[in-house]
C-alpha cells in the first residue's frame, strides 16, 4: 500500500487500487466485495460469492494503531468482525514491529491488538469466544541465534527444520498459553523476507538482513467448555476448519517480501439456514417502465423505511454497483402479512440479454439480507405485442 498523504486522500475519495484490482479479477467468478478496512499501509478486504451474502452480517470494522505509543498507524492491526451463517468470525490483518531484538515488543503489540478487539454491543461475545479468528500479516518474527551464512545455506539446501527451531513465533508459542491456541500450517516454503526488489535474491544491501518467515497466517477455533485451560478441546463437530494449502509465491517481486497464501475448507452446520428476506423473481412483472418486486420477510426481521432493494447485473463488483434501486417505504403497491410488493423504474436501463439480480439491503443490520435468483428482463417490445392479452408477462 502507498502510505503517502496524497495516496491516502485519493483512496478516501475513490476506490483504492488493490480493491479495484481484486474486484476486476473476482467479479467474473461471482465474488462481491463485502467489506474493507484500511489503516495507513494496512488494508483488509473481504469478498464472498453473492449467494452467501444473506448469511453474512458485518458487525464492525476496527483499526488498532500501536505505533508511536498507540497514536500512529504504521504498526498495529485492522479487524473485520462478522457473523457467518450465525457463527462469530474475526479476521485480523497486522503489521508488528521489526528487527530481531524487538521480539518482546512484537508480542506486546500482538496482545494489545487482541485486547482492543472489544465490542460495544452487549450481545456480542468477547473475541476469545468467537468461533473463528483468522490472524495474518507481516508479523516480523525473525530467526534467532543462527548467522546469516548458516541461514542462507539452510534455505539453499531446503533444510528448514533447524530454522524452525529458532523461529521466534514458534519459540513464543512454546511458552505463551494463549498464543499456543493459534494454529499455523507447516513452513515448507522459503523465508519470505528480505529480498532485493524485482528479484528472487535475498538482501544484498549493506544491512544484509537475515532471511525470516515474517509473513504468517494463523487461526484459532473457539475453545469448548469441556476443555481445560491447559488442554483446550477441539472445535465443536458442527464447525471445523481444515488447511488445504499454505505456500509462498516466489514469482512476485514488487516488494522486499514474498506474498503468502492459505486455502482453508470450512465445514459448518448453519445456525441460520433461511434468509430474512425472500425475493421472488418468478413473481416479477413489468408495467410500462416499472419492474414489480414481490418479497416476504420473517416475523423477527427489524425492517426500516431506510431499507432498499437494488437491481444489479450479474457480475457486480460490490454493493454500490446497482443499476437502479428503490426505498422499500416508497413505490409500495401492496402490503399484507405475507407479501409485500414495490416497483422499480427501469426506464433508464438499456435493453439487454444480460441477467439481473435483486438485493435487499437492511439499514439496521448493515448487510444484504435477501437475494433473488438470476433473471432476465424481457425486451420492451415483448410487452406490446398483444395489449389485450389478459396474462401478465413473467420475467
Amino acid at each position: 500500500m502507498n502510505c503517502g498523504i496524497m495516496s491516502l486522500l485519493s483512496d478516501t475519495a475513490f476506490e483504492d487500487p488493490w480493491s479495484s484490482f481484486f474486484m476486476d479479477v473476482l467479479s467474473p467468478l461471482s465474488f462481491v466485495k463485502v467489506s474493507s478496512v484500511r489503516m495507513q499501509g494496512l488494508l483488509l478486504l473481504i469478498f464472498a460469492k453473492y449467494q452467501h451474502l444473506p448469511f453474512i452480517q458485518i458487525l464492525s470494522t476496527k483499526s488498532t494503531p500501536t505505533g508511536l505509543f498507540g497514536y500512529w498507524g504504521n504498526k498495529g492491526g485492522v479487524n473485520i468482525f462478522l457473523k457467518l451463517y450465525g457463527y462469530y468470525v474475526s479476521i485480523i490483518n497486522c503489521h508488528l514491529p521489526p528487527h530481531v531484538a524487538n521480539n518482546d515488543q512484537r508480542l506486546e503489540h500482538f496482545d494489545r491488538i487482541l485486547e482492543m478487539q472489544n465490542f460495544e454491543a452487549q450481545d456480542i461475545p468477547n473475541i476469545l469466544d468467537h468461533d473463528l479468528i483468522l490472524w495474518f500479516g507481516d508479523m516480523n518474527f525473525r530467526i534467532e541465534d543462527f548467522g546469516l551464512h548458516f541461514v542462507r545455506e539452510s534455505i539453499k539446501n531446503q533444510f528448514y527444520s533447524d530454522l524452525w527451531e529458532k523461529d521466534q513465533l514458534s519459540i513464543a508459542k512454546r511458552h505463551d498459553l494463549l498464543l499456543r491456541e493459534f494454529q499455523e500450517g507447516p513452513l515448507l516454503f522459503p523465508p519470505t523476507y528480505k529480498f532485493d526488489k524485482n528479484s528472487n535474491t535475498y538482501d544484498t544491501s549493506e544491512k544484509k538482513r537475515k532471511p525470516a518467515w515474517t509473513d504468517r497466517i494463523l487461526w484459532r477455533l473457539k475453545r469448548q467448555p469441556q476443555g481445560g485451560f491447559h488442554t483446550p478441546s477441539l472445535s465443536a463437530p458442527h464447525f471445523s476448519l481444515f488447511l488445504r494449502s499454505y505456500v509462498s509465491h516466489m514469482m512476485y517481486s514488487i516488494s522486499d517480501h514474498k506474498p503468502v497464501t492459505a486455502t482453508f475448507e470450512l465445514e459448518l452446520k448453519p445456525l441460520v439456514s433461511a434468509p430474512l428476506i425472500t425475493l421472488l423473481p418468478e413473481g416479477l412483472c413489468t408495467m410500462e417502465n416499472d419492474l414489480l418486486i414481490s418479497y416476504f420477510l420473517t416475523t423477527d426481521f427489524p425492517s426500516s423505511p431506510w431499507d432498499w432493494i437494488g437491481l444489479y447485473k450479474v457480475g457486480l463488483r460490490h454493493i454500490n454497483d446497482y443499476v437502479s434501486y428503490v426505498w422499500v417505504g416508497d413505490n409500495q403497491v401492496s402490503f399484507s402479512d405475507e407479501l409485500i410488493q414495490v416497483y422499480i423504474n427501469i426506464s433508464d436501463i438499456p435493453e439487454t440479454e444480460e441477467q439481473f439480480l435483486l438485493f435487499y439491503y437492511s439499514n439496521n443490520l448493515h448487510s444484504v439480507v435477501g437475494i433473488s435468483k438470476p433473471f432476465k428482463i424481457q425486451p420492451r417490445s415483448f410487452f406490446q405485442e398483444d395489449p389485450l392479452d389478459a396474462a401478465q408477462p413473467q420475467i
